[in-house]
């Protein structure tokens, strides 16, 4: 996990925290590359009503092949700079990350 991008740290040999700076009301969801130590996250979905924290959750679930339950925003309900818990081990979250910020 030497070489993980700023936007990831361990939370146990087992878990991760990712930050994630989003943007809501993009045209599709999907990763934007690194803001300010942060991964941008563009939401299909409008901050209103909880929907796209949902779709934060949603979208990185099913990226991370990991069931909802396993991704928990910790911290930034209401603000676009958040902070996920992942039930992921930082080795797998960091070879994810290394494949969606090279494409």
């Amino acid at each position: 996990m030497n070489d993980a991008p700023p936007c990831l740290s361990a939370a146990g040999a087992a878990a991760s925290r990712l930050r994630v700076a989003v943007v809501p009301n993009a045209r599709r969801t999907g990763a934007d590359g690194l803001h300010d130590g942060a991964l941008r996250v563009r939401l299909n979905a409008p901050p209103v009503d909880g929907k796209a924290n949902d779709t934060l959750v949603a979208w990185l679930a099913d990226e991370l092949d990991l069931p909802k339950r396993a991704v928990r925003l910790t911290h930034g309900q209401t603000g676009r700079r958040k902070t996920i818990e992942l039930d992921a081990a930082p080795e797998a979250v960091a070879a994810w990350l290394q494949r969606v910020l090279a494409g």
